[in-house]
């Protein structure tokens, strides 16, 4: 038994409408592994568990796994608010969101999070940015201008596969946008950060 087996077998069971709709993203979408997975998704339902906010922005919906395992943390009348650029994605992405158990709580946007967000006139208590890498800095400076004091930035993939720490990877504009992005956060002192090795590295910020 390997480890990651082995932790699977030892933490809340994946429910099986999310199964299926994981099995369905690596079957139908390209890059499929981009979808939270098992271990992320009970992780972020328990941060939302934990943090309680009222709204959660995510940057990136992709194929709306982490969306719902967002909502599933949320408690009554708290809602997250998905932004997907790719608007390809919708028509597979949004017949999902619609039919999970907690389709209520979430609202899928088409379009640029970057410029469209703020024009929501809303404040938010908790994020999840897991859109294009290039451009996580520009993101995560749109989110903390409207995340409350106190509330929490999910930064997703931020260990890159290792490719942070390669030098063969010196010319990846995707890896660029990570190391930027990380040495950004390392610098803020607007907030406090802790990078967890989980996945693909998962980066924990707090807006003081």
């Amino acid at each position: 038994m390997t480890l990651d087996t082995y932790i699977l077998s030892h933490i809340e069971p994946e429910p099986d409408y999310l199964y299926r709709l994981w099995r369905a993203t690596n079957i139908y979408m390209l890059h499929g592994r981009m979808a939270s997975g098992h271990l992320q998704g009970r992780l972020l339902k328990m941060l939302v568990q934990m943090i309680r906010p009222k709204r959660i922005l995510e940057v990136g919906t992709f194929s709306g796994y982490s969306a719902i395992c967002l909502a599933e943390g949320l408690e009554e009348g708290g809602k997250v608010y998905t932004f997907e650029i790719n608007d390809e994605q919708e028509d597979f992405t949004r017949p999902w969101i619609e039919g999970s158990p907690v389709a209520d709580k979430i609202e899928f946007i088409i379009g640029d999070a970057i410029k469209e967000a703020p024009r929501l006139g809303l404040e938010f208590d908790m994020a999840f940015i897991d859109g294009d890498k290039r451009t996580y800095v520009e993101t995560y400076e749109m989110v903390l201008s409207i995340l409350k004091p106190g509330g929490f930035i999910l930064a997703d993939n931020t260990l890159w596969d290792g490719h942070v720490t390669d030098p063969a990877y010196d010319r990846d504009h995707q890896t660029q946008g990570i190391r930027r992005f990380n040495d950004h956060i390392a610098q803020d002192q607007r907030v406090e950060q802790v990078i967890l090795p989980l996945r693909d590295g998962l980066t924990l910020i707090r807006k003081k």
